[in-house]
This record gives C-alpha cells, sequence and structure tokens, in this order.
C-alpha cells in the first residue's frame, strides 16, 4: 500500500461514563467523521450509534479477569491507521487522562510522530456520584476531593501505583476510588489501619449513569462485607468521606419500568439506536446485537414519472431510493406526480425527514397492513421500493386489482459480524427482540456459526439455540414470529401493533405481569 502524502490525525475522546447523554458536542462530532473508531470496553450502548457506515469500529477494551486487548496493540493500531491518513477516535470510558491511559497514547503517538488532539470526558468518578446524589465537596463536610486508583492497592503501606495510605487516610476531604471493588477488603483495612475513622460514611456506586445503576451504603468498617453481600461487581465507583451519607437524602434517580432488566437489540445498528435509546429510558440494560445490516444495490438512477403509485416498504427503501433520485439530479419534487404510500410509521418518518408527507400509512409494519390502506386507493402504475428478498405479497394484491407493478429492489440484507461476548449476552437476556424475520435467520446463523467455531455440534444446541431458558423471545408481529416457529423458536410475546412501539408496549406490559 502505499503512503498517503498526509498522514492522518489521532483524536484521544472522552465518551463519559457511559449515558450517551453525557458525551460532549465536541466527542460527538468527531464520532460522526471518523475513519477508524477504537473503542473501549465502557462505552455506553449508543456512544457509536452516530459513526458512519463505512468507518472501521474496533473493539480494543480491557475485561477484568477475561479477554484484554493488550496496550501495546492498542497504541500500534493507532499509529498504523493515522499512517494510512485515516482520521482516527480513540473512545475511551470517562476522561482520557484521568485513569483512561491516555498519557501514554499520546506519549506513543508522539513518539511517532502522529498529530493528536485530546477531547475531555465526564470522569465516572464525578457522574457516578451525582448520578446518586453524592456531592464530592460540600459545604461544611468537604472541601477538597481526590480521585484515586484502586488497582493493585493493599499490598502493605502502599499499592503498586505508590500510594501512600497514610497520606490518603489523612486527607481532608472526599477519597473517589476507581477499580476498587476486588481490593476493597484491602483498602478499608489499609484506611482504617492509617487512621481513619472505621465509622466513617462510604458509598459504592455500580454502574453510575447507565440503565442498572445502584449504590449501597455502609462505613469503613463494614463496606466491604456489604458489598460482598450484595455482589457488586465492575464497573463501580467507591466514594469515601462524609458526603457520602448525603446519598439517600439528595437522590434523585427514579425507578423506570425496565429497571434490573436486559433487553437484547438484534436490528440493523442505525434502526437500533432508537430502539435502545427507548429501552434505555425505561431503564433496561440494552445488549446491542445487530446481525443485520443494509447495503445498497447498484442501478441506474431513478426516474418516478410513470408511476401514479409508489410504495416504500421500510425506512431503508426510503433513503435507497433518494439515493436513486439524486443519482439523476432529482429530488422530493419527482415525486409530486404520485401517491406515496409507506409500510408503518417509521417509513413515514424517514419520507418526512426527506421532505415526504406520506399520502398512505399503514397502521402496522407489514406488507398485509400497506395491502388493506390501500383498498380503495385507485392506480394505474405502481412502483414499489423495497429489499431484494422481500415478500410479494403487495405485489401480489395490487397485481390482481389490475395495476402494472415494477418491483424495485433498491438493497439487500446481509449478516453483520456478531462478537462471541455480543452473542452470549443476548443469549442470556431477559429479553431478546426481533424486528424481522432476517433478524431471527441471521442471529441464528450466527449462533450455529460460534458453536462450530468453538468445536460443538450446531444442530446439538437444543430447541432455542442456546438462548437461555429465561429469556424471554420478543417478536415485532406475526411474519415473525412464524419465522421464529419455522426455527423451532416460540416467541413469548408477539407485539399487538407491528410496529416498535407496539414492541415496546408488549414487552412493557409483559414486565409489569412479572413484577406482581
Amino acid at each position: 500500500m502505499q503512503a498517503p502524502e498526509e498522514p492522518g490525525r489521532v483524536f484521544l475522546v472522552g465518551a463519559g461514563p457511559g449515558d450517551p447523554g453525557l458525551l460532549t458536542a465536541r466527542a460527538l462530532e468527531l464520532i460522526a467523521e471518523a475513519d477508524v473508531i477504537l473503542y473501549d470496553r465502557l462505552i455506553g450502548a449508543g456512544a457509536l450509534d452516530g459513526a458512519r457506515a463505512e468507518a472501521e469500529l474496533v473493539f480494543v477494551g480491557k475485561e477484568g479477569g477475561g479477554a484484554s486487548v493488550p496496550q501495546e496493540l492498542t497504541e500500534t493500531l493507532m499509529v498504523e491507521r493515522a499512517q494510512q491518513g485515516a482520521m482516527v477516535v480513540r473512545l475511551k470510558g470517562g476522561d482520557p487522562f484521568v485513569f483512561g491511559r491516555g498519557g501514554e497514547e499520546a506519549l506513543a503517538l508522539k513518539a511517532a510522530g502522529i498529530s493528536y488532539e485530546v477531547v475531555p470526558g465526564v470522569t465516572a468518578g464525578l457522574a457516578a456520584a451525582a448520578y446518586a446524589g453524592i456531592p464530592v465537596t460540600h459545604r461544611g463536610l468537604s472541601s477538597a476531593v481526590a480521585l484515586v486508583t484502586g488497582h493493585g492497592a493493599g499490598d502493605g503501606d502502599a499499592g503498586d501505583d505508590g500510594l501512600d495510605w497514610a497520606a490518603l487516610a489523612a486527607f481532608p476531604g472526599t477519597l473517589v476510588l476507581y477499580m476498587a471493588v476486588r481490593s476493597l477488603p484491602e483498602i478499608a483495612e489499609a484506611l482504617m489501619a492509617a487512621g481513619r475513622a472505621a465509622s466513617e460514611p462510604v458509598a459504592i456506586v455500580e454502574r453510575g449513569t447507565l440503565p442498572g445503576q445502584r449504590a449501597v451504603s455502609g462505613t469503613l468498617e463494614t463496606i466491604a462485607q456489604i458489598a460482598r453481600r450484595e455482589e457488586i461487581r465492575a464497573p463501580a465507583i467507591t466514594v469515601v468521606g462524609a458526603v457520602a451519607a448525603l446519598k439517600d437524602e439528595l437522590s434523585w434517580l427514579q425507578a423506570h419500568a425496565l429497571d434490573g432488566r436486559t433487553v437484547a437489540v438484534t436490528r440493523a445498528r442505525p434502526q437500533a439506536s432508537a430502539l435502545a435509546r427507548t429501552l434505555e429510558g425505561l431503564g433496561a440494560r440494552v445488549v446491542q446485537a445487530p446481525v443485520i445490516s443494509s447495503r445498497a444495490l447498484p442501478g441506474p438512477p431513478l426516474d418516478p414519472s410513470p408511476y401514479d403509485l409508489i410504495c416504500l416498504s421500510s425506512p431503508n427503501a426510503a433513503a435507497a431510493l433518494f439515493e436513486r433520485l439524486a443519482a439523476g439530479g432529482r429530488d422530493a419534487r419527482a415525486l409530486a406526480g404520485a401517491r406515496v404510500a409507506a409500510i408503518g410509521a417509521g417509513t413515514a418518518a424517514a419520507l418526512a425527514e426527506r421532505g415526504i408527507a406520506a399520502d398512505v400509512v399503514s397502521e402496522n409494519f407489514v406488507a398485509e397492513g400497506l395491502v388493506e390502506a390501500l383498498a380503495k386507493v385507485p392506480a394505474r402504475r405502481a412502483l414499489i421500493a423495497r429489499a431484494s428478498r422481500g415478500r410479494d405479497v403487495l405485489a401480489d394484491a395490487l397485481t390482481a386489482r389490475g395495476v402494472e407493478v415494477d418491483v424495485l429492489a433498491l438493497y439487500e440484507t446481509v449478516a453483520e459480524p456478531l462478537s462471541p461476548s455480543a452473542l452470549a449476552a443476548a443469549r442470556a437476556a431477559d429479553y431478546i427482540t426481533f424486528t424481522s424475520s432476517s433478524t431471527v435467520r441471521f442471529f441464528l446463523e450466527a449462533a450455529r456459526s460460534s458453536t462450530a467455531a468453538e468445536g460443538g455440534d450446531p444442530h446439538a444446541e437444543g430447541a432455542r439455540h442456546g438462548i437461555s431458558e429465561d429469556t424471554r423471545i420478543v417478536s415485532i408481529g406475526p411474519v415473525t414470529s412464524e419465522t421464529l416457529r419455522e426455527n423451532g423458536l416460540e416467541p413469548q410475546i408477539e407485539a399487538e401493533r407491528h410496529d416498535i412501539d407496539g414492541l415496546i408496549e408488549s414487552l412493557l406490559s409483559d414486565a409489569a405481569g412479572r413484577d406482581h
């Protein structure tokens, strides 16, 4: 490969503590422009939604006690991609320069002669405390705060990072401990042995700012036992100091209908983002497991003038239609001579974004719904814009009425590689959602491939294809449900209204029923 005339640039970007709403405007801007994004494990589920479809997304996270990408490899990838001329975003949880090894990465870039920029983020120690109702400074209680790594702590008077526990015990303010869950007993003992009061308030915030956040309280003497009893897991922040006692008094985070539940979303990432945001807003922890993506098919510019009815099967079809119009120098005005019909509210919304108000919209996201909605709509010649493997229900119904029908395949649905960790998390979720027959087929294909890659027999997984018996299978409608049954899976939930809002309503109803 020939070296580019100009090397690329690397941006060390803080993604904040997990809630995608806490991403900075600059971070969102860079994510949308990046050629390559190297991202960590603690990146919020929606943080990558704004990435370009053609951007290279590379996971370089570190899993406590599990598989990790070596830091040296991460630095090598940054340098190599930049030397190839790419705009690289190194997306890090929290702030790059607060226990994020951003300084090491900046030094590696400087040594390689690569230009870089640092974009600060909201650090988890402050954000998680705030989301739990704990001000790390408070008049009369604490006028100083120290951010401390708990990694490697508890090895005598100083941890692996040279921590002076006597000095920390004497610190006149709040201690915020990162990465301290596993070493909490040793840390508490070290602080008490160095003179910190055993009765001092302590709070631990698990999954701060994320769905499923929870906080527990105790004292320096009792907190390790409480954390063990409550099975506190990373990521978590520990707050030591008088301000921790304010947690119950100032707690502001409200309970949500899906608190404590995990929901797997299998639809394509661009469409999944809105569903994921809604589910997270309801308190669910979302597992992003996109098993499909759409790819525009090549074709000539489109002249819609011969048609008096244009039907669009999906938001992807709407986007692809306008690409074909633009290829011929046309825009929304070219549709003025035709009635425009959309399958489902989502497709209608995609048209509205491009300046077209659909004349006919089916109530449900299925072709049968549009057939019914078009029953009394006159048409002479119709164009159906859809995926390459779409169903012929609409075309057959219009043809039976004497309408001349042209079916135009504008895009195809293809498999999206699914990582083993995402597959495992989806199989173990409380709910797994399927929004089309293609999500069912490609999810099961990914499940079989994973089993085969691990040396197992894909046909020996049982009727649920490795999906936990406790996982509730959610279908958007009868067509998707039939595909599930054809593959040996019985949906426990089928949306009464066959669209995303209907799916969410049915899921909420099921969750409420299981709470009682």
